[in-house]
């Protein structure tokens, strides 16, 4: 990996940064991580630049708790991992410096980094990205590198002042999400930042800058570039912070959809639906993958293949095996979270057709069950005619205990071991 060191000022972007004192922000080393202010005075002490960088400044600016400290300084990750034993290093392409302590807790430090100019490329193209990511810079350079001006601002512990270099100090006051550059271009280089874009601005309730708006409109199709695994990550998590919904309504709005979802489209039952999700997960539910793959696809499902009293079990398991069988190959899911959400959908059919059918009995006492009849509950808000349905049917789940689920390490019973009788004892019987 390329050490630049130290740092050549003249390739600072022009301008000054604005510089807020202490005073003057509402920030508070009391909201701040314990083990985090340790690191960053251990680092200051040693004579080096020490800051809190992106969404922690963000959240503590907006009055948020922080879900992560992250730490940018101007020691490189070989000196990081001397002055701390608890230290180690990761990654080959993006050299990074996590510290752990106690209850597996890491927190992550990055050394300052920048833009390469075009003589220090290398000749070979195919090493570009390597050496792009791995160039040493100024806290300046660095926050030109990253993606959203509400991401790139510092807290310096040295002065306790909050540095904004790219004007997102104005972005969160307006609540404007703004990208660092030409959108077109930021996009093209990670087309994972358009997603990010709209869960940022769902979350916090910010809008978007309309050249931001344009950039992601015509780069909309390049969403479908990025690793198949990073996305659906990405999905997961937007349910789990309660804004995927929104998120995927929007994505449908500037086109992102179809190409984010392996051609996925949703229609107004499927949004509504989603919406619910989300505000199960605001309220504390806990959201797994497999439910949400039962919500984006119980619409569709239903509508393909409407339940009926007539209708046989074995016909909705193949529909239903069938209606998420697109996105479980394009996301490469595991065989257990794909059977468990088929079974999610399979349980909404027997809900939707109906009381005093056969196998009534087994189905209630499922596992399953209880989280089928939620989703159901969530589906029925959007259709009242469905609610009387819905409330007998959460009398019956309620009166019956769930199926002891086998843990495959309970004892056997012990067979009874044959005996063949001795000789002499045959000997004896023969006797008359």
């Amino acid at each position: 990996m390329t050490d630049i060191a130290p740092f050549d000022p003249s390739l600072d972007p022009p301008g000054e940064p604005r510089i807020v004192t202490r005073e003057n922000h509402s920030i508070s080393r009391g909201l701040i991580d314990p083990d985090v202010l340790k690191i960053l005075y251990r680092l200051s002490r040693h004579g080096h630049r020490a800051c809190l960088v992106g969404g922690s400044v963000r959240d503590l600016l907006l009055g948020r708790t922080p879900k992560d400290f992250d730490i940018g300084t101007d020691a490189t990750p070989s000196r990081i991992k001397r002055l701390f034993r608890n230290c180690f290093l990761i990654g080959k392409r993006f050299r990074l410096a996590h510290i752990r302590f106690r209850d597996n807790k890491v927190i992550e430090v990055a050394t300052f980094r920048r833009a390469p100019t075009p003589d220090e490329l290398p000749d070979d193209p195919g090493d570009h990205f390597h050496f792009v990511e791995n160039v040493f810079g100024s806290p300046r350079q660095d926050a030109f590198r990253r993606d959203f001006t509400i991401n790139a601002l510092f807290y310096d512990i040295a002065t306790f002042s909050v540095i904004d270099h790219v004007g997102g100090l104005e972005d969160l006051q307006a609540r404007r999400l703004r990208v660092i550059g030409d959108p077109q271009t930021r996009f093209r280089e990670d087309p994972v930042r358009m997603l990010r874009a709209l869960e940022l601005a769902a979350r916090l309730d910010f809008t978007l800058d309309p050249d931001l708006a344009a950039g992601m409109r015509c780069c909309a199709p390049l969403i479908a570039e990025a690793s198949p695994s990073r996305l659906r990550d990405e999905v997961t998590e937007l349910f789990r912070r309660g804004v995927g919904g929104k998120v995927l309504l929007q994505a449908r709005d500037f086109g992102l959809l179809p190409h984010l979802l392996a051609g996925y489209c949703g229609d107004g039952d499927s949004f509504a639906l989603l919406g619910r999700l989300d505000e199960r997960a605001a309220a504390g539910g806990s959201v797994d993958e497999s439910l949400v793959i039962a919500t984006l696809y119980l619409a569709p499902y239903l509508a393909a293949f409407p339940p009926r009293r007539e209708s046989h079990i074995v016909d909705a398991l193949h529909q239903a095996a069938e209606t998420i069988l697109p996105h479980c190959r394009h996301f490469s899911i595991a065989q257990g979270i794909r059977q468990q959400a088929r079974e999610l959908l399979v349980a909404c059919f027997r809900l939707v057709r109906g009381v005093g059918l056969r196998g009534e009995a087994r189905f209630l006492r499922h596992p399953l069950t209880p989280l089928a009849l939620e989703l159901f509950l969530l589906y029925v808000m959007d259709h009242p005619p469905l609610a009387e349905l819905a409330a007998r049917w959460q009398g019956l789940i309620c009166r019956s205990g769930p199926v002891a689920e086998s843990s495959g390490k309970e004892k056997r019973p012990r067979r009874r071991r044959y005996r063949r009788p001795s000789r002499a004892a045959g000997a004896e019987k023969k006797d008359p």
